[in-house]
């Protein structure tokens, strides 16, 4: 999958988690991007099996999304940890070097990672 589609993937869960609610504007706003953009974007990932738009335009994710979703999530939330914790980076720069990591690094890293800092 390509990183910029597990970004739509993670920010919609971040929104439901926050808002309990997903629409495309929510997303546009959230990552600085137009609403056509947004709405291309929707729609490859409703095509592609990860979420669902309902009648009133919410945005949900089926259950392969909010799979694919948390496991992005938890890559990044565990990665910016261990930028944090064991390398000592500040919060801001970590957040933003683990986003950008979370979609390259093996899976195999990324349980090493886990298994180094007791996760």
């Amino acid at each position: 999958m390509h990183e910029s589609r597990e970004n739509y993937l993670e920010t919609i869960f971040i929104l439901n988690k926050r808002n309990g609610k997903v629409r495309s504007i929510d997303i546009a706003k959230e990552l600085g991007f137009s609403k056509p953009s947004v709405s291309r974007a929707v729609g490859l990932l409703k095509s592609s099996g990860y979420l669902d738009v309902l009648d009133d335009g919410s945005i949900i994710l089926n259950e392969v999304g909010l799979k694919k979703a948390q496991s992005i999530y938890e890559r990044h939330e565990v990665l910016t940890l261990f930028c944090v914790k064991i390398l000592g980076l500040p919060h801001d720069i970590a957040e933003k070097d683990a986003c950008k990591m979370e979609h390259i690094i093996s899976d195999e890293l990324f349980n090493a990672i886990k298994k180094f800092i007791n996760l």
